[in-house]
């Protein structure tokens, strides 16, 4: 600790002020009970340990410092859809990450720890280092697993500088995209998206597209032949958007296989291989190959006892408490839960109000309150540098748009919207949404819930 302190007197400003942040959140709580405990600091763990704080403070209820801790053993926290940014050349991959223990204000506990089991009977988890600690509400916001050994050669291409394979789905791998998207001159490029839940279903197609308008702005569009290579029956799963999408992809002759899931990679001999939805599989030649990897829940949340059969935390889609009477301490939002939405940070932007209420109720009469949770999500869907489509839908895969009473239909590309994607959205969730004071759609006002 002596150390880092040393070395903050060294540096001014905005560095200082990390390294202090940084120092003062190096040592671990030895407490064993909390109120609330929180496993997961991404989007969905930091929005609610800090909201459930606040809306114990605003009843007049304030809880003690301490008594919310978040456990993540992570050194760093991401922006995630920055990286495809990144991959698009509009930033730096540093520009969307944080040191972690410099996000956690001075009354939430950071124990810097991942959890290795849940004991719901007894309240309680242990943590990969054998601590247990209790609780008396959990919230599990601790995202999901990206499964890059699901296709056989991904792993070795990736870490191949010369492979021409690369994915935005990764911190480490996102700014490889952009090298290899700006230094392509001629042949195929293909995008691939694989059957199954993933996180930000629509991010495949966006990097495709920004690939697409880089190479015509360039000169190299005549020379670039570019395949969209999906498991997917459509260009996305809401008809409304699909269809535009899919008239947008004609018009600039982008080639589609539906149901082609990626299963290898060739490097040597430049091949992909792809999955029918018949069995039989297909070659495909590439010279720059984007890989959306398979996803699926984590291995510790899959076979607990708060997981549902196919290994999500099991929650009622409306309430995100989790469905099991006996488990009604228990709550979930974001990538490990089983709500049937699309799994975005904008949807995490919906679910941890409603959640933060229900939680606060729960803790405070022993019942859920009248805060309801429709599915709303969203997709800035950019197609082109300067443009957007804002897809917008709840549950039903019903869309739910929130400008077009103002700018019209949403699958109209716009800038305003490509501004959003690049400029606004990362500055309000540094700036408001990890410090719990992003509300979805009601922005910075907490939703009134009836």
């Amino acid at each position: 600790m002596s150390n880092m302190l040393s070395a903050c007197r060294r540096v001014t400003g905005p560095r200082a002020r990390q390294t202090v942040a940084l120092a003062r959140y190096a040592s671990t709580s030895t407490k064993e009970k909390f109120r609330v405990l929180v496993v997961g600091a991404g989007s969905g763990g930091l929005t609610v340990a800090n909201q459930i704080y606040n809306r114990f403070k605003a009843a007049g209820k304030p809880l003690n410092a301490g008594d919310v801790v978040v456990l993540d053993a992570a050194d760093y926290h991401y922006y995630q859809p920055g990286w495809t940014l990144a991959g698009a050349g509009l930033g730096s991959k540093t520009d969307f990450r944080r040191p972690l223990a410099s996000l956690f204000p001075p009354h939430i506990t950071h124990i810097a720890e991942n959890v290795k089991s849940f004991y719901p009977e007894s309240s309680s988890v242990t943590t990969t280092s054998g601590r247990t600690i209790s609780y008396d509400s959990l919230v599990v916001a601790a995202g999901l697993k990206t499964n890059w050994d699901g296709i056989a050669g991904l792993p070795q291409a990736l870490a191949d500088p010369s492979s021409g394979v690369s994915s935005i789905y990764s911190y480490d791998t996102c700014d490889k995209v952009w090298h290899d998207v700006d230094a392509l001159r001629s042949g195929n490029a293909i995008f691939t998206q694989p059957a199954g839940i993933i996180k930000c279903a629509g991010a495949p197609q966006k990097i495709m597209w920004m690939a697409w308008d880089r190479y015509q702005k360039s000169g190299r569009g005549n020379n670039i032949k570019i395949d969209f290579m999906t498991g997917m029956p459509s260009m996305f799963s809401v008809k409304k958007y699909s269809d535009a999408l899919n008239a947008l992809r004609i018009e600039r002759g982008i080639e589609a296989e539906f149901q082609h899931n990626l299963v290898s990679i060739d490097v040597a001999n430049r091949k992909a291989t792809f999955k029918k939805d018949d069995g039989s599989t297909v070659d495909r030649d590439f010279t720059l190959l984007h890989v959306a990897p398979p996803m699926g829940p984590l291995d510790f949340i899959k076979g607990s006892p708060i997981a549902d059969p196919t290994g999500w935390v099991e929650v009622d889609q409306a309430t995100l408490r989790h469905v099991k009477p006996e488990f009604g301490n228990i709550f979930a939002l974001g990538d490990c839960s089983s709500l049937p939405t699309s799994k975005t940070v904008a949807a995490i932007t919906s679910q941890a109000p409603v959640l933060t209420e229900n939680l606060f109720s729960v803790m405070d009469t022993g019942k859920v309150s009248g805060a309801k949770y429709d599915g709303y999500t969203s997709c800035p869907l950019l197609t082109g540098y300067g443009e957007l489509m804002l897809a917008e839908f709840k549950y039903g895969l019903v869309p739910k748009e929130s400008f077009a009473n103002y700018l019209g239909d949403q699958t109209k590309r716009r800038r305003i919207f490509y501004h959003f994607k690049k400029d606004l959205f990362p500055w309000v969730y540094w700036s408001r949404m990890v410090d719990g004071k992003w509300f979805g759609p009601s922005g910075p006002f907490r939703p009134k819930f009836v």
